[in-house]
């Protein structure tokens, strides 16, 4: 079976691993390792199973674009609603130990900092709102497709997207591996780590579209989540800059 939503650290052929980034967080990013310790535990569950029961519970909670379709048999038995309880479970579903660690990597160094400036319920629907727009966005894209989508990356896009808004001078610590032996670590700007990274998953996506191909990358889904985390931040932006230069309106 063809898993997809692999999170990609690939930029032009090179691959750039982030390993910290240069802004401490003020507040304990509860939600944050809650959602990190979630997506493990449901993984270690995962590996409890055997492989006919494996493949069973991704197809049974990760998204399947054709399930979507107006004319899908499901919808003819008034099920449809319940097409949308995989947009949430499959963001807590992983493909291998590679997908897992690269996704919750890039959770744990991005995740806090976003956190601790929209708070942490705020933060949580923030998550599951560029995790469910990644899905749509990949749907879309992808209408007739059977294979199951699941993974975090589309709602980690979606961190990606609000960190970069929020703290674009951040410096990120990053491994590039000139060489097989030879590790290269330098500080990179947020703004130019997150750009690159941006352009690589859109440009991929394209050309998957002329290709008619993914590679087993849900390319659209990284693109629909990070443009997701790219609106709710500027939302939120506007409103409190409405509140400063007006607070008798929210009092």
């Amino acid at each position: 079976m063809k898993k997809v939503f692999a999170n990609v650290t690939l930029t032009l052929g090179i691959p750039m691993i982030p390993i910290r980034d240069t802004v401490p967080h003020r507040t304990r990013p509860v939600v944050n390792t809650v959602l990190i310790l979630a997506n493990i535990a449901l993984f270690l569950y995962q590996l409890t199973l055997p492989a006919l029961l494996q493949e069973r519970l991704i197809y049974t909670y990760g998204v399947i674009p054709s399930r979507f379709l107006p004319f899908h048999p499901l919808h003819l038995f008034g099920e449809g609603l319940s097409l949308l309880f995989p947009l949430l479970t499959s963001l807590f579903l992983h493909s291998g130990w590679t997908h897992l660690i690269f996704n919750m990597w890039f959770l744990w160094i991005f995740g806090d900092n976003v956190e601790d400036r929209l708070g942490h319920s705020r933060y949580l629907g923030f998550y599951l709102f560029a995790g469910f727009s990644a899905s749509f966005l990949h749907i879309l894209f992808n209408a007739s497709s059977r294979i199951p989508v699941i993974g975090a990356s589309g709602a980690i896009a979606g961190v990606m997207a609000a960190y970069l808004l929020l703290f674009p001078y951040s410096r990120i610590l990053t491994l590039i591996p000139v060489f097989v032996f030879i590790p290269l670590f330098i500080e990179i700007p947020a703004y130019l780590f997150i750009l690159f990274w941006f352009m690589t998953q859109l440009l991929s996506g394209t050309v998957s579209l002329l290709s008619l191909t993914s590679g087993g990358i849900a390319w659209w889904a990284h693109v629909g989540g990070f443009l997701a985390g790219i609106f709710v931040v500027l939302r939120v932006r506007k409103r409190e800059k409405r509140r400063y230069v007006n607070p008798s309106l929210y009092s």
